[in-house]
């Protein structure tokens, strides 16, 4: 997975970076990039189109099938871009491209989508809790996207990123067991 990010990565940057430098004249067009890359992603995600770009030796050929797809919903600068992929045989990195774009925009925007896990619903107070010691630690804001997980006994894990919290009874446990043996 980290070989595709390191190949998607000059991509979403080149992409983010002219969507925020079109958005000076533009100010939905990091939007619309998003929305560009999101369906892109989508089409370049299914198995018939996956397939078709495996067995197809023509760079061109795949171009033209990719934007004749996507049609309207590729601008003239979300079309060169996805040349320029088939161009380096990089169209199936698509999907790796929009998660990177969507994390610049994040970064861009100073937020960061913390995941928390816990072993019941948290309660609208509990929310606000973590996510202000989140947006603290992180210095940045963050949104949250609360799950729960029976098998943590008690407790809440909160992951970013790299960045992992492990607060809970089940992972207390695996400590102590490790620390035992």
């Amino acid at each position: 997975m980290s070989e595709l990010t390191t190949i998607a990565r000059p991509y979403a940057k080149a992409a983010f970076d002219f969507a925020v430098e079109q958005s000076a004249t533009d100010k939905s067009a990091v939007e619309k990039w998003t929305e560009m890359l999101g369906f892109a992603a989508q089409v370049a995600d299914n198995e018939q189109i996956r397939d078709f770009f495996a067995n197809t030796f023509s760079v061109q050929k795949a171009a033209d099938a990719m934007v004749s797809i996507c049609g309207e919903q590729l601008d003239q600068y979300g079309q060169n871009l996805i040349r320029l992929m088939a161009e380096n045989k990089r169209l199936t990195v698509l999907p790796a491209v929009f998660d990177e774009f969507q994390r610049y925009v994040e970064e861009h925007n100073a937020t960061a989508e913390v995941q928390v896990i816990s072993a019941q619903p948290l309660n609208a107070t509990q929310e606000q809790k973590i996510a202000a010691a989140m947006e603290k630690r992180l210095a940045r804001k963050v949104k949250l996207n609360c799950s729960v997980d029976n098998s943590l006994l008690a407790g809440v894990i909160i992951r970013t990123d790299d960045f992992v919290i492990d607060g809970s009874s089940r992972g207390q446990l695996n400590r102590l067991a490790n620390e035992l043996q």
